[in-house]
């Protein structure tokens, strides 16, 4: 699956750079805008930079936040009603998927080749102009608009998931898991306001004319302008470019050092893991709001189920993060899949009461995060630094397909056996990667 020999770095740090970014190989591209072009190499300067990184990655995933959590919780009430079928709900979650998946590798590419500040711009800016077509396609009725619609939205989900290994592009081993849990903590305040602006949207998009369940939109429009402004604003110098400047500059010694720490075997395992929680999740959450509409709920209370669900995604990642770093990375994605596991038990039994599915939710949640930052962790010191942004997009990559595959299936699944059964289905996917933990050896950071 993957190449266990990293790409080449180029030679000699003593060198001045001459028009082409270091550490982006020969014959690359004149040095982006953003990128450091003096050398800044001293321990305390690139603390510094990788403190004020952080900050501007979790103050655009506050602002994407609001509009992945309003996209979430009406995708699959639109696309129901455009389709005229409850089951074909949840093709807008894999239409979401699937443009994630397709453009996470393109972005990771992108930001190899000229830095995190661009290709983060980018997948927003995607992610706008599915927001727009969405109104289009709901307000004509098409379906086949429509999905095409949530699949460009798929760019800001692919941002969200790339901005987490942003944060650890300049981290050390012993700070990586907190860095990387705290991008993904700043998501909490958008995904939890965004479905709750679902009230207040709805009534703002009945005074300007909007089609129903599209009034929200309006506020995401607003953050994804935000949160194009941040990057491009604030994320300079470029924590990526930087870091391959520094391992440019790096001596032939530690250079090969950082090629022989590689770990293919250990970095598909976290890859797998990755991407077996995030169907597990994507299929459970997609299909709740159908199963509650169907018991009666309402749409504020849709939302608010919605919100303390991804409320447990984000919200306590700092701690899982911590306990990566500290624990070790197997130890805490065993937590996260016990997490997982203690959920679907929770939906199964308790599918017809409202109580029992928003606790199983918040589980679904908390699982989820301690997986996901424990195995993202796990992903980038396994991989060398010439493979580890590839690697990312493809990780991007898988766990948006099988979120997509996950949310066609548990569609289908709903309406033949229904949430019980799609609860105790899915336990089989959260036993695989415990089965599989000794692939994931790897000495403690």
């Amino acid at each position: 699956m993957f190449n266990s020999r990293p790409t080449p770095t180029p030679a000699s740090s003593s060198r001045k750079p001459s028009g082409h970014a270091s550490g982006i190989g020969a014959g690359g591209p004149t040095t982006p805008p953003g990128m450091l072009r003096r050398s800044t190499t001293a321990p305390a300067e690139v603390a510094r930079i990788q403190r004020r990184t952080v900050r501007i990655l979790a103050s655009a995933q506050v602002l994407g936040g609001v509009a992945f959590g309003a996209t979430l919780s009406l995708g699959v009430l639109l696309t129901a009603a455009v389709a005229g079928d409850d089951a074909l709900g949840g093709l807008a979650t894999a239409a979401l998927g699937i443009g994630t998946a397709v453009l996470a590798i393109p972005l990771a590419g992108m930001a190899r080749r000229y830095g995190r500040r661009w290709s983060l711009t980018t997948g927003m800016l995607a992610a706008l102009a599915g927001v727009a077509l969405v109104v289009a396609a709901t307000a004509i009725h098409s379906l086949p608009l429509l999905l095409l619609a949530f699949a460009l939205v798929g760019g800001g989900q692919a941002t969200n998931l790339q901005s987490r290994f942003a944060a650890t592009d300049l981290a050390t081993p012993l700070d990586r898991g907190r860095s990387l849990s705290l991008v993904v903590w700043a998501t909490t305040i958008g995904v939890v306001l965004g479905p709750n602006l679902i009230a207040p949207g709805e009534a703002l998009g009945r005074l300007v004319g909007m089609p129903p369940l599209t009034g929200p939109y309006l506020f995401t429009i607003v953050a994804q302008l935000l949160g194009v402004a941040v990057y491009v604003v604030g994320l300079r110098p470029d924590p990526l470019l930087l870091a391959q400047r520094l391992t440019a500059q790096s001596s032939a010694s530690a250079r090969a050092e950082i090629a022989r720490t590689d770990r293919p075997v250990v970095a598909r395992y976290a890859i797998f893991t990755l991407a077996a929680a995030h169907a597990v999740m994507v299929a459970l959450m997609a299909m709740t709001p159908v199963h509650l509409q169907h018991h009666g709920a309402t749409l504020p209370i849709i939302g608010l189920t919605m919100s303390l669900h991804v409320a447990g995604m984000y919200a306590a990642s700092p701690v899982f993060g911590i306990l990566a770093d500290r624990w070790g990375r197997r130890a805490t994605i065993t937590l996260g899949q016990g997490l997982l596991a203690v959920s679907l038990v929770t939906a199964w039994l308790g599918a017809d009461d409202m109580v029992a599915i928003t606790v199983a939710l918040i589980l679904l949640g908390l699982g989820w995060s301690a997986s996901t930052v424990a195995a993202s962790a796990l992903l980038t010191e396994a991989s060398a630094e010439g493979l580890r942004t590839r690697r990312q997009g493809v990780s991007d990559a898988a766990m948006s397909m099988v979120g997509a595959v996950g949310a066609i299936v548990a569609g289908f699944v709903l309406a033949w056996i229904g949430y019980s059964g799609l609860a105790c289905s899915a336990l089989a996917l959260v036993a695989l990667p415990v089965v599989l933990i000794p692939l994931a050896r790897t000495p403690r950071p």
